[in-house]
């Protein structure tokens, strides 16, 4: 089976994703989605390992999406009638072109393996490696976007409910702006039309990327969508449940005089990397200075560099947070980061310097907060890699352990 595909040709979901596939299916049955391609599991792994063939293949195969780019996740599992990711994994709108799809992909990847999220699927029943599939499709420049659902997922009434805002629907999904609220019985008589409070639209911007723009006062009360609009998206959601089935939560966007399809998922029941130049380079040298790694062959410790993924963190930004379940073990290539216990500062971490192995080792929480007091590079192992190679390595075993009581007698000597 191919690892990209285009989004018609995207049907296996242990495979692509259900996001993938549902876009998929939806482009299938004629609906009015965005063109783009469909990236399998393995393939974004390679990419955000930084694999030249992974890379190369993701390349060619966007060469025809011209013009700026959404790239979001589909990892498997993500959006099901139990348990949704939104919000939680990475959608980066505006990637200037498909040259640039390398550093996206690799922060997506990661958005799939934050402390927050592995917590979350286990919290959901979903603790397994989760394989993340992604999205690229086109970037729409849509006058007004939001999101609808075609079951009240308040209540459960059987109508549609449309929250709507200018600009970008990121606006409206991460709550930037208090929406327009609008309610359609199924026929599409409208039973209810709030206007919101929208002081801002997301736009995108010509070096990639988004920004918030400050909107006219007129437009901050006005409602965004007339009722032709309104007709269209009830048509959309008519069309959608007859493709998907009931009880659809739909992002979309009006753009050229046309309604699109951005995502349908099942309602729930339950209520920026640095500029890539070719390929990253790989984090060997780095991983070389960390205790567990010493005494290893130089065959081991190149093959175990290569599990190793980079990630990217601004200052300011906290990498770990204290009392969260744990994702990774990171080493950090440059940059400086402090490390906080209940918001007392203890200790600065600087190249070479690595964190996060204990909650891994334990399956407990963060000990410590980690935050970047200077921009940070970093190389993480996720737990998935990180368990079996210390139970299939005697020597990293070894090594760990002789470190973990080194740190528990200073401990108790202090």
């Amino acid at each position: 089976m191919k690892s990209v595909v285009p989004l018609a040709s995207a049907h296996d979901e242990a495979v692509f994703g259900a996001k993938a596939v549902g876009l998929g299916e939806a482009a299938r049955a004629g609906l009015p989605v965005p063109s783009g391609i469909a990236l399998a599991g393995e393939l974004t792994e390679g990419v955000a390992a930084g694999h030249g063939s992974a890379i190369g293949k993701v390349m060619e195969s966007a060469r025809f999406l011209t013009g700026p780019l959404a790239v979001r996740s589909s990892a498997v599992g993500e959006d099901d009638a139990q348990a949704s990711f939104a919000g939680q994994h990475l959608t980066l709108l505006n990637v200037p072109s498909y040259t640039n799809l390398s550093a996206a992909i690799r922060q997506i990847w990661w958005s799939a393996n934050t402390d927050s999220v592995i917590t979350y699927r286990k919290r959901a029943g979903l603790f397994g490696r989760p394989s993340v599939g992604v999205v690229v499709q086109a970037l729409l420049n849509p006058e007004v976007a939001g999101v609808m659902f075609t079951q009240n997922p308040v209540n459960g009434t059987d109508e549609r409910v449309i929250e709507a805002s200018w600009g970008l629907g990121e606006a409206v999904v991460a709550a930037r702006v208090i929406p327009d609220h609008f309610r359609l019985d199924r026929s599409g008589e409208v039973l209810e039309r709030t206007a919101g409070l929208k002081k801002v639209a997301v736009r995108a911007v010509a070096t990639g990327g988004t920004v918030e723009r400050e909107l006219a006062p007129e437009l901050v009360g006005a409602l965004c969508l007339d009722d032709r609009q309104l007709h269209l998206l009830n048509a959309l959601a008519a069309r959608c449940e007859q493709v998907y089935g009931p009880a659809r939560d739909i992002e979309w966007a009006y753009a050229d005089d046309r309604i699109y399809l951005l995502q349908c998922r099942a309602v729930t029941h339950r209520r920026q990397s640095r500029p890539s130049h070719g390929l990253p380079a790989g984090p060997a040298e780095v991983i070389g200075q960390v205790p567990f790694f010493t005494g290893l062959r130089e065959p081991d410790k190149t093959q175990i560099a290569s599990m190793f993924k980079e990630r990217t963190f601004p200052a300011g930004e906290t990498i770990i947070k204290e009392g969260v379940g744990a994702a990774a073990f990171f080493v950090i290539e440059s940059g400086e980061a402090t490390v906080s216990i209940r918001g007392k500062p203890i200790r600065t971490l600087g190249r070479g310097d690595y964190f996060g192995e204990i909650a891994l080792i334990d399956e407990g929480t963060r000990s410590a907060t980690v935050t970047a007091s200077a921009d940070v590079v970093c190389h993480g192992l996720t737990y998935w890699e990180f368990r079996p190679l210390v139970q299939a390595n005697a020597t990293i075993a070894w090594n760990l352990l002789q470190t973990l009581a080194r740190r528990l007698r200073t401990a108790q000597d202090v």
